[in-house]
């Protein structure tokens, strides 16, 4: 038997009885406020794990409001999960199907949110649901990343929407500010701590001086961290977020394989406490860039996302705790800053209730949202081709002359020192060089030489500098 959970109204007073499980049932015509009968919206769900649970409750705890907003009753017809006996209080167990092809293909059915996460079967269902003409909501940053092109086509055929701001920074808004509010402007620079795992992390080291296994222990006791923190702690997925960015601030196609990346777990006590030393503190950082150039067409894109010295007195360096924040730079609004809870349930969504309620309004006006913008197809930069500064620390032997032989393979490879600290410790000492800006290709080449060098013992920290 299909049941629906909706709220009815005559004359903007709602006319359903709230159960005990916190759902709502209808007791009189579907009607809005001027008394004629307002057909509602069929919602599907697909996944009801710590998100899709919330945004089933919420759907129907605020039914009421929802409809207000939107002009018409939302009515969640169904939810797609793996196991249909697991109990998930304050949702009507009838609404749960382990069918998610059929729920998706439903011809009833006007608004698809997808929450399963991954890439299949999560693409194949989207596309199913565009194909029968619904409209999308998806929280679904990884498939985004990997394969948004062919989602964008698909929705753009069926004229439906696909939209997604709980796919990055959870209930921050900074997909729509990107993809509308600024769409009038040319953004130059989207720097962010979009992932609360790493950011927890490294703000603990940096905050207590515990080393990084100790504190992705303490992180995945607390929830912040799952048991195999792999897509975390190693950058994929701020990696797959800073693809959606840059896609949205340049009009151009970026998937996660053309995002740079490194991870957090090679970060050090020493690479936080020299950070310290030179005012800094450490943070993974998602870096979509806007090359200079004379002329617009050779202007290029570079994506990177891994761990970086920034100063404390950068408005990202005061992001702490499991937080994420989104710092932009455009040329007519200046520099903005999004801040703001960037995972969990609740924050979640919230982000897809916003996108849900918008859709919906989309739909009862027989409007459609944007869709892809790549009009500018840029090329997307390699790492080599990045400038910046960079900290190093190098073990060597404390003999006269070693700070000018290292100084020369610094010179020879076009790199030029900011600053030189020395630490001595009996017969080697450790040097601590931050560099003037150049690029990673030849900061790569001067580290290579130096390892070649019998006065060095090693390099035992590479670090690029950002923020400035």
């Amino acid at each position: 038997m299909q049941v629906r959970t909706s709220v009815t109204m005559t004359s903007a007073t709602p006319t359903g009885v709230l159960r005990s499980d916190g759902a709502v049932t209808a007791t009189g015509p579907e009607t809005s406020a001027d008394g004629t009968r307002a057909t509602p919206l069929r919602v599907a769900l697909l996944g009801c794990g710590v998100v899709g649970s919330e945004v089933a409750r919420l759907l129907t705890q605020q039914a009421v409001d929802l409809q207000a907003r939107v002009g018409r009753p939302l009515e969640l017809v169904g939810i797609a999960v793996r196991r249909g006996n697991r109990p998930r209080p304050g949702i009507d167990p009838a609404l749960f199907t382990t069918d998610a092809e059929a729920l998706a293909a439903r011809p009833d059915v006007d608004l698809v949110i997808e929450v399963i996460g991954g890439i299949e079967p999560a693409r194949s269902l989207i596309l199913t649901a565009l194909g029968h003409g619904a409209s999308v909501v998806t929280a679904n940053k990884a498939l985004l990343a990997e394969d948004g092109a062919t989602l964008f086509a698909a929705a753009a055929r069926a004229e439906a929407d696909l939209y997604f701001e709980a796919a990055v920074a959870g209930a921050i808004p900074i997909i729509r500010p990107l993809r509308e509010s600024l769409v009038g402007d040319e953004i130059t620079s989207v720097i962010g701590i979009v992932n609360g795992t790493t950011n927890f992390i490294l703000d603990k080291m940096d905050t207590d001086g515990a080393g990084f296994g100790d504190t992705l222990t303490e992180a995945q006791e607390l929830g912040y961290a799952e048991a195999d923190p792999t897509a975390d702690v190693e950058g994929f997925d701020a990696a797959a977020k800073a693809a959606i960015l840059a896609s949205l601030a340049f009009h151009s196609r970026v998937t996660a394989a053309d995002v740079y990346r490194e991870g957090i777990t090679e970060v050090s006590s020493s690479d936080i406490a020299s950070a310290k030393a030179i005012g800094c503190v450490v943070k993974l950082l998602a870096i979509c860039q806007l090359s200079d150039a004379a002329d617009d067409a050779d202007r290029t894109v570079s994506v990177r996302v891994h761990p970086a010295m920034i100063p404390r007195s950068h408005p990202l360096a005061g992001v702490g705790g499991a937080y994420n924040a989104v710092f932009v730079e455009s040329r007519s609004a200046g520099r903005l800053m999004f801040y703001g809870p960037g995972a969990g349930g609740s924050p979640t969504a919230s982000a897809v209730l916003g996108d849900l309620v918008t859709v919906a309004r989309n739909r009862v006006r027989g409007a459609v949202g944007p869709g892809e913008s790549s009009y500018a197809a840029r090329a997307i930069a390699s790492i080599g081709h990045v400038t910046t500064r960079y900290h190093l620390s190098l073990e060597v032997a404390d003999v006269a002359g070693v700070l000018a032989t290292i100084a020369h393979v610094f010179a020879q490879h076009d790199v030029s020192i900011q600053t030189v600290r020395q630490n001595g410790r009996g017969e080697d000492a450790q040097l601590v060089i931050v560099t003037h800006r150049a690029t990673d290709a030849a900061l790569s080449a001067t580290v290579a030489s130096l390892r070649e060098l019998d006065t060095v013992r090693d390099v035992t920290s590479v670090m690029r500098v950002e923020g400035e």
